[in-house]
């Protein structure tokens, strides 16, 4: 990593045991770290730890709340607190305009919000060079989740995975790589194209429902409900459904389960499996984010201010 942060402050607000190892990574690029919803955390040297979000957006440049976003009413995820944190239109009448919130998913009030008040919010669960790089902690710990909820091994058995996009070519690679038959699931010409020069079986979301009787194992990635009613009622009952999808997933879970079949939503898994791979991605990645949307906001406070100086 060779952005340096030195002099800039950064709030942490939130998250889990990623922020935990993420914060001293940012550290070591010189950032001064503010804390909110740390008090039961470990001892993290050098963060002023506050008790409030409205609080640290007086002593910070920029906000990281986490890759899990917010509940319907704004609710923030804080492991190591026990005191509510809400993200919400009072909140954000208390950030500057020139101070940028990273979020991993923003809910459509938020952003509306934001939008009117004039704030910068970024998606950072999307962005390419984050997603690739989380869906290695994301395809391992599913397919872990896999191996736990079936009898068989990977190795033979048939696997579809739903969906190839970042994080899917990674889990159809990885369950390639060990010894298991592979079928790609996806809608565009050039994604099946590309499942076959892999060497696995490809098959168009419209052909699914013909096909996915004979899955041992199914790996949801669309974000979307895929599984419905009428493709559970093919699966084979001793199937594992293994669904990242972010919330609510892609998968009927209340008919599985009166169908007998296993399905487990599995949002989030590099915070759960892998913390300190998925903080230290983190810390790779935010530096750059967070030096270039410094550099525009300051670009256009000045742009601002120059303008209001010459009417």
């Amino acid at each position: 990593m060779s952005a340096g942060l030195t002099g800039i402050r950064v709030a942490v607000i939130g998250g889990d045991d990623r922020e935990i190892y993420m914060i001293p990574e940012l550290q070591k690029l010189g950032a001064y770290i503010v804390g909110v919803g740390f008090e039961k955390a470990a001892p993290l040297e050098g963060v002023t730890l506050l008790s409030s979000p409205i609080e640290a957006v007086a002593k910070a440049d920029v906000l990281l709340f986490p890759m899990y976003g917010t509940d319907e009413r704004g609710g923030v995820k804080a492991k190591y607190s026990d005191s509510p944190i809400v993200l919400n239109k009072e909140f954000l009448k208390e950030v500057p305009p020139h101070v940028t919130l990273f979020i991993g998913w923003a809910r459509p009030a938020l952003k509306s919000a934001a939008e009117l008040l004039g704030i910068q919010v970024v998606e950072t669960a999307n962005l390419d060079q984050l997603a690739i790089l989380n869906s290695i902690p994301s395809a391992e710990g599913a397919i872990q989740m896999a191996m736990e909820a079936s009898p068989l091994t990977i190795h033979g058995s048939e696997c579809f995975v739903l969906g190839l996009g970042r994080c899917g070519w990674t889990l159809a690679r990885t369950l390639k790589g060990m010894g298991a038959h592979v079928t790609g699931v996806a809608r565009k010409p050039a994604d099946l194209a590309r499942a076959i020069e892999m060497g696995l079986e490809a098959v168009h979301f419209s052909d699914l429902e013909d096909r996915v009787g004979k899955a041992d194992m199914i790996f949801n990635t669309a974000p979307h409900l895929i599984l419905d009613k009428a493709l559970l009622e093919q699966l084979n009952k001793e199937a594992v459904i293994i669904d990242i999808a972010s919330i609510p997933g892609g998968t009927d879970f209340e008919y599985a389960k009166v169908l007998g079949i296993k399905a487990l939503l599995a949002p989030g898994l590099p915070g759960k499996v892998a913390p300190k791979a998925a903080g230290k991605i983190l810390a790779q990645v935010y530096p750059q984010l967070i030096l270039r949307h410094l550099t525009t906001s300051m670009n256009t406070s000045l742009k601002l201010r120059s303008g209001g100086d010459e009417v």
